[in-house]
């Protein structure tokens, strides 16, 4: 049975998403990863496949040292057009498992905008994660899913979502 998120754990569960986001929209990009576990999963999915219970996912990482070597391909060898990304993160829910992981359900939305060009809605769809407290009191992603909501998704994803 899932309890009720108490008031002072919602604040720092809200905490932890405004830095991710932080962290994804002005950087430094390679503080995102500390974010998580060492042992971690990261996937961004199709809804549809979500649902389906398939296993194929846009982007899928299996560590923090997975999650780094994403990072490293976006700074190094990845060529995009320079870009500015807005992430919000609302409605977080969800309760404290038996086994003390933190069980949250949270929407999403990124903007995109390009230089030149007006803002967007690059991807919408809801994370649904499994936070855990470790043993320097921090909470860090266990398990990040990224559920979005089109069957589609555009190729200027270059960052993680």
């Amino acid at each position: 049975m899932i309890r009720p998120f108490p008031a002072d754990l919602l604040a720092e569960i809200e905490a932890l998403y405004a830095d991710y986001a932080e962290r994804l929209d002005d950087g430094p990009l390679e503080s995102w990863p500390a974010l998580f576990t060492e042992q971690c999963i990261y996937l961004v999915i199709p809804r549809d496949n979500f649902d389906r219970g398939l296993p194929l996912a846009t982007m899928r990482c299996e560590s923090r040292a997975g999650l780094d070597d994403r990072v490293r391909a976006v700074r190094e060898t990845v060529m995009y057009e320079p870009r500015y990304l807005r992430h919000h993160v609302t409605n977080p829910r969800g309760g404290v498992a038996p086994d003390g992981a933190i069980e949250v359900r949270a929407n999403f939305t990124v903007i995109e905008v390009l230089p030149d060009q007006l803002p967007r809605v690059l991807m919408t769809g809801r994370y649904l994660d499994r936070i855990v407290r470790e043993s320097d009191g921090a909470l860090r992603f266990a398990e990040k899913r990224c559920v979005y909501d089109s069957v589609l998704v555009a190729n200027t994803i270059v960052v993680p979502v």
